[in-house]
């Protein structure tokens, strides 16, 4: 079974048959049946689609919060057992919302960023043409990409509530490396939502934007009733106003994909945080402005939702 996972994998690493078989196949359709296949709950499928996956992959199962799964999307969108993961408590940090490998990332100029090198976008064609993106004039952005085997629940990067939630629908290009060499505004073609939250007493104002990609075009928020997937027809724009405390899970991808997080000016990147990078949830993402004189703790004043069993232990695990 090892050489045939490494066969396998060796094959999908040339780029050239990675992109065509990813990226030019119908891939609304292609995802629309993976939907519906994966959630099949016949154990013969549910165990053949998971041995495949983890042909292409390095699945690990083993921070699963339970062992056995009804069919391949409940084993996708699997929650952690308690203490997997460690949120960094630091008031001065905020934190990774998800298991990712780092990709671009730095300073926002002139409303721009990349998705790779040579491939530039700018906020408003993620965001959309109508949006008011000052907020994040010389802010700091990071790119998060969740590989298929990794833990697809997303958290809360600092106490705080969401205000608004923004959902844009369209492709399902891949989004690995190879695509974004190829694809231009890759993140502004697919499906995505912005998530627009203030954290802390002083009320930054941080984004996170989950794109989907193939196989992967649903995302289930937390606080809204609402499944946003590539056949959604409902209402795109929420005012809302969702309290959470720091590493509180916000929601999920049905499988897998990106997040990109945007920071106002003063923010900065921690040290670990490169191109390339491995990070867990819950690990420092981004150092905050230094505070006023005289004000609070942020953490101590936004804190919404935290207990004293949470706060004792400074671990959080999935719901």
């Amino acid at each position: 079974m090892m050489n045939i996972s490494k066969a396998v994998r060796n094959v999908f690493a040339h780029e050239d048959l990675n992109f065509l078989v990813t990226n030019r196949i119908p891939r609304l359709a292609v995802t629309h049946f993976m939907g519906w296949f994966s959630k099949i709950k016949i154990g013969w499928v549910r165990d053949a689609s998971i041995g495949v996956w983890k042909l292409f992959t390095d699945l690990d199962l083993s921070e699963a919060k339970k062992q056995h799964f009804d069919s391949l999307h409940d084993c996708f969108i699997r929650e952690l057992r308690e203490g997997a993961r460690v949120v960094n408590q630091d008031p001065e940090v905020m934190t990774s919302p998800c298991d990712a490998i780092v990709g671009a990332c730095g300073r926002i100029v002139n409303g721009q960023v990349f998705q790779a090198k040579g491939f530039p976008y700018t906020l408003t064609d993620l965001f959309g043409q109508q949006a008011d993106t000052s907020a994040w004039t010389n802010g700091q952005y990071v790119t998060l990409r969740l590989t298929s085997a990794m833990y697809h629940r997303f958290h809360a990067p600092y106490a705080g509530a969401m205000k608004t939630v923004n959902y844009l629908s369209g492709d399902t290009w891949n989004v690995n490396p190879i695509a974004l060499k190829r694809v231009e505004k890759l993140f502004c073609k697919n499906e995505r939502a912005v998530l627009a939250l203030e954290l802390g007493a002083q009320q930054h104002k941080v984004a996170l934007v989950p794109v989907a990609a193939i196989l992967v075009a649903s995302i289930r928020l937390h606080g809204l009733n609402t499944l946003f997937h590539t056949r959604y027809q409902g209402q795109t724009n929420f005012s809302c106003d969702v309290g959470f405390a720091k590493g509180q899970e916000l929601g999920w991808f049905e499988h897998g994909s990106t997040i990109i997080v945007f920071a106002p000016d003063g923010f900065t990147l921690a040290d670990q945080i490169i191109p390339g990078a491995q990070i867990k949830m819950g690990s420092a993402l981004m150092r905050l402005p230094p505070k006023p004189k005289g004000s609070e703790s942020p953490e101590a004043t936004r804190d919404l939702h935290t207990t004293k069993t949470e706060s004792d232990t400074r671990q959080v695990s999935a719901p």
